[in-house]
């Protein structure tokens, strides 16, 4: 299968493989894909609550890339994260602008007592809302981006990524508590 300037689908895959995984720092594909935009920025929305808040938690940070770039940030910031190669580089990343990073597993209880935050925000992690709730303070905002398990669906089949039933499990409906 060709895929774009001639390279093969085969020796694209095979070059990212080739990569080191480091948070979710992807520049090696500058100029191969492109996001399409949302109805709206989910960056704008993170900022505009941010400015307001004393104290936020970033789930599923990665390698803290997003929050970072979003500087200065409020005193109390603190982010999970669950996947343990990613953990070094958001500590490395995050903890010289004071934020701290915990090691969280998917379906962990959030390690925060309850009402302890004014902001959460979550770009792609999975969650549970009642969990959210919990944790965020009367009138505390949660703001995410998330999509649906069929968004990039021929790449998915292409990659054998997922098997089909799996495909349909993340919606907005299933989550909302």
């Amino acid at each position: 299968m060709a895929a774009e300037g001639g390279i093969s689908f085969e020796q694209l895959v095979a070059e990212a493989q080739g990569q080191e995984f480091r948070g979710w720092d992807f520049s090696f594909m500058n100029g191969r894909w492109r996001e399409c935009p949302t109805s709206w920025a989910y960056r704008q929305r993170v900022l505009r609550h941010l400015r307001q808040a004393s104290s936020v938690l970033d789930m599923g940070t990665g390698g803290g890339e997003f929050l970072s770039s979003l500087c200065p940030l409020p005193p109390d910031t603190c982010t999970t994260e669950g996947y343990r190669p990613s953990i070094p580089l958001a500590r490395a990343r995050l903890e010289p602008l004071g934020v701290e990073v915990l090691e969280t597993l998917p379906g962990d209880r959030l390690p925060f007592e309850d009402a302890r935050l004014d902001l959460v925000i979550n770009r792609h992690e999975s969650f549970w809302a009642r969990e959210v709730h919990r944790v965020l303070r009367p009138g505390g905002r949660f703001v995410t981006q998330q999509v649906r398990g069929r968004d990039i669906i021929r790449l998915n089949q292409l990659l054998q990524a997922r098997e089909e039933r799996e495909l349909d499990a993340w919606a907005l409906d299933r989550v909302a508590g």
